[in-house]
């Protein structure tokens, strides 16, 4: 598949995916109104979309430096890292876009990530072990994966997609709570409500797992996504797949990081959870697609 094929190709499924959020979303307004009927199921939605709006304002504004500070990420020193700094610009120029702040991690273990909710907002961050282990045209293939988050607001998509998750969670939950408490459906003793009753029981308890399959598959695309963008900007996929085969190589892993920020990074830098369920399984509930597919459509490139 040639690389524009494969950057249409994972931009429309990414889109897809979002679109199923909005399916899950209208069907749980419809099913919170016919449980409370009147007004009470319009005032759940009512709060449950305040508090994602809330959520989705703190994490658009303030996750860029809530991650760098959870990753005890400090700015690297332009000297010190003359050629970090150098290759970054030089990708910026290539791409268009402003030239991103740049952040270091201590720690041995390689890897890199990109935040900041646009591209005169953004932060790539990479650790000292990324440093050390890559060659230039690995260093130049995972900026340029970061790079490209940057240009595909991915950070932006991606908060947008976690609040999705969150409003499905909280709408999911006034379901529930409204066969504890009693709602009007609850009380009608014909067959229409019981039906009501327990589509709406099945659908609070399947749709937030639905909704967080849905995110870390979108979170997939977006890391094919990258891949791609990446090797279109440096006409070298050879370089970032040389550099996935030896982050996979890699058996460190970060201790900055956890679970609330694996998703931003590169590779999984969590690696004792990496092994996951195994076979399919495995890949339904991980943040990243297997390097191993990457790297097959890169070399395909």
């Amino acid at each position: 598949m040639l690389v524009y094929d494969r950057i249409a190709s994972n931009k429309r499924a990414s889109w897809l995916l979002f679109f199923f959020f909005f399916l899950i979303v209208i069907a749980l307004g419809f099913i919170i109104g016919e449980l409370f009927g009147g007004g009470l199921g319009l005032s759940g939605m009512t709060i449950a979309l305040i508090f994602s709006i809330i959520f989705a304002l703190f994490s658009y504004y303030y996750s860029d430096s809530i991650v760098l500070s959870i990753s005890s990420a400090q700015p690297a020193d332009p000297k010190k890292y003359a050629f970090l700094y150098n290759t970054v610009e030089g990708l910026a120029i290539a791409s268009g876009l402003p030239m991103p702040r740049i952040f270091i991690i201590e720690d041995t273990a390689p890897n890199a990530f990109a935040t900041g909710r646009s591209p005169d907002k953004a932060v790539i961050c990479v650790t000292t072990g990324l440093l050390q282990k890559m060659n230039r045209l690995e260093l130049e293939g995972v900026l340029a994966h970061e790079m490209s988050h940057i240009k595909n607001f991915d950070v932006r998509f991606m908060t947008l997609v976690v609040v999705l998750v969150g409003l499905i969670a909280l709408m999911a939950d006034i379901i529930l709570r409204s066969f504890f408490y009693g709602s009007k459906s609850n009380k009608d003793s014909g067959k229409a409500g019981i039906i009501i009753i327990t589509v709406g029981l099945i659908f609070a308890i399947i749709t937030p797992i639905i909704a967080q399959l849905i995110k870390l598959a979108i979170s997939r695309k977006r890391e094919f996504l990258a891949d791609a963008d990446a090797a279109l900007l440096t006409r070298y996929p050879d370089g970032l797949a040389s550099a996935l085969k030896k982050l996979e190589a890699d058996k460190e892993p970060l201790e900055a990081a956890n679970k609330a920020t694996a998703h931003l990074y590169i590779v999984n830098p969590l690696k004792e959870d990496a092994k996951g369920f195994g076979g399919w399984l495995e890949g339904l509930f991980s943040t990243h697609p297997p390097i191993k597919e990457r790297v097959k459509a890169l070399e395909a490139m």
